[in-house]
């Protein structure tokens, strides 16, 4: 009995130090630098309006979300969580994208081996390639279907039609960057697709035999084609969509968050 009282004593006084140990580190200088003021992480914090204010407006990740949400706007009945998929997707086809170019050059002579020994040699190297393709076919359909959404529910309507305007940007960069992505196996059905790609821009009114000269690098099909399409896709249109992104989250917040339902 006697060493278990004796036991609880000892494991109280530990706990008391281990408290006065934080309690000395939330209120150094050190910390109260690293967190800024209403942090949870910050000593004296208090659950309240303002601090939850300042919790979010004083982070990063945080700020991106609002300090209100509206109920309907969190319910996946309404949103089908359509958005929320499309910038997922945007993530993992980033991520799967350096992964596979560690093993790809974009070359005439080299992008087509290199991409069947991705396949066939290289560790997860088939299996990432897949989970490229087919994220890259799922954010086409993810984006179409999050616009369709939103116009079914009117949410185009003021004070968001700058928002729609920025939407239908970035359905037509994503379907950009999809097919610039179709030429780089650099086999035939690759360059038989950017051959009538090609081809349709050039019956573009005015400037259709300059931008499909730009698009080709050339007159013809060749390896200067494969090395701008590859800097389209890994680069330029990327670059670009996260711009429009950034905006897009943007004015979702400035313009009274998610629509109601009708």
């Amino acid at each position: 009995m006697a060493k278990t009282i004796e036991d609880k004593r000892t494991s109280q006084r530990v706990s008391e130090r281990l408290s006065g140990v934080g309690e000395s580190i939330q209120g150094s200088q050190a910390w109260n630098s690293i967190f800024r003021p209403g942090s949870i992480f910050r000593k004296g914090y208090t659950d309240s309006p303002r601090n939850r204010s300042y919790v979010i407006m004083n982070s990063v990740l945080y700020h991106l979300h609002p300090v209100k949400v509206k109920r309907h706007a969190v319910k996946v009945s309404y949103t089908l969580c359509l958005g929320g998929l499309s910038f997922f997707l945007f993530i993992l086809l980033t991520v799967t994208g350096i992964f596979l170019m560690f093993f790809y050059r974009p070359t005439a002579a080299q992008a087509w081996d290199d991409i069947y020994t991705l396949q066939t040699s290289v560790t997860f190297g088939l299996l990432v390639r897949n989970i490229h393709r087919w994220g890259a076919h799922l954010m086409v359909l993810t984006v179409f279907l999050h616009m369709a959404r939103v116009f079914y529910h009117g949410a185009y309507k003021p004070p968001r039609e700058f928002n729609w305007v920025i939407g239908v940007i970035l359905l037509t960069l994503t379907l950009l960057l999809s097919f610039t992505g179709y030429l780089l196996p650099w086999d035939q059905l690759a360059l038989w697709a950017v051959t009538v790609g090609t081809n349709m821009m050039g019956y573009m009114p005015v400037f259709g035999d300059q931008v499909r000269f730009v698009l080709l690098g050339g007159s013809e099909i060749g390896a200067d084609t494969l090395l701008r399409w590859y800097v389209l896709h890994v680069l330029f249109f990327p670059f670009i969509i996260v711009i429009f992104m950034a905006i897009h989250f943007w004015r979702v917040r400035k313009d009274g968050g998610i629509s109601g339902p009708l």
